[in-house]
């Protein structure tokens, strides 16, 4: 199997993945928690560690010069802990060719505008990632109203999570864990209310693919990923419309360690993606959303 031509063509690695974890125990372990080994056991996945120079390796053999690193905080729905974001920065930095950091803040926290701009201000991280299922929360919930302004006003990108979510799958009751704040109709009400806030729905949204399309038409703030899902997995219907009209709206992403980039991108070669919407979903778009050269 072999990579999309644009990056077999490409004068070095050049995709852009908007969504990885660590493949470290601060997430994995630690954060993950219960719910992760759920998430292991149902889809034949390993919890196993790597290290970060690994994990560059991998990708820049598959093509990939850059990567978003999201931070992880669910501690008040969840009880585990969160990965903190000041590690998020410090892996930044340390890798700053590679890495763009985004931190992530726990809105049922008292604390979370001051984090939030504590991200941004002090730690100079690039946005912020929420997972409404993990954290527990309703992004139009109208107590949420501050944080959305503040990060409006930050001038920085968010990525909200987009459908159902294997985290907690097949255990009792899910680990309490509620799918419903997975619907992207949810961040409709954020998109239309803060239209200065840029928004990147993670994942194809099953089972509510079409209203995320729907949004994603609608809303000039509101773009989404492709992670999460083997290229081959994924709802005809998105794909047609991340080659049509969709094209400058749609983004590749992985969800590693859950996902490597060498399969996802050599499934998505198969899928016979016109070079020039090869190029958009697999980095220009993303270098735009993220301001990034």
């Amino acid at each position: 199997m072999t990579l999309p031509a644009v990056l077999e063509a490409a004068d070095g690695p050049r995709a852009v993945d908007t969504h990885a974890h660590q493949p470290t125990s601060e997430f994995l372990h630690d954060a993950g928690g219960e719910m992760m080994r759920d998430a292991a056991d149902r889809f034949g996945a390993d919890l196993e560690t790597d290290t970060y120079e690994h994990m560059i390796e991998e990708y820049r053999e598959a093509g990939v010069g850059r990567t978003v690193l999201l931070g992880w905080d669910a501690e008040t729905n969840t009880g585990n802990p969160p990965v903190p974001n000041d590690y998020v920065a410090e892996v930044r930095d340390t890798y700053s060719d590679f890495f763009v950091g985004f931190g992530s803040v726990d809105p049922l926290k008292d604390d979370c505008v001051e984090e939030a701009i504590r991200c941004v201000e002090d730690l100079d991280l690039s946005g912020f990632k929420f997972q409404q299922i993990a954290q527990g929360f309703d992004p139009s919930d109208p107590e949420h109203e501050e944080l959305w302004a503040t990060i409006e006003d930050l001038g920085v990108p968010v990525v909200f999570h987009g459908g159902n979510s294997t985290l907690g799958a097949c255990s009792p009751g899910g680990r309490g864990l509620k799918i419903k704040y997975g619907n992207p109709m949810l961040i409709d009400d954020v998109a239309a209310n803060y239209p200065e806030l840029q928004i990147l729905i993670a994942h194809p949204a099953f089972p509510w693919e079409q209203e995320q399309l729907a949004i994603c038409q609608q809303k000039g703030n509101v773009y989404m990923d492709l992670s999460g899902w083997m290229p081959r997995y994924i709802d005809d219907q998105v794909l047609h419309y991340a080659k049509s009209l969709l094209k400058d709206k749609v983004m590749f992403g992985t969800d590693y360690p859950m996902l490597e980039p060498r399969p996802w991108l050599e499934q998505f070669a198969e899928l016979d993606f016109p070079e020039d919407v090869q190029r958009k979903l697999l980095w220009e778009n993303a270098e735009s959303f993220l301001g990034i050269e």
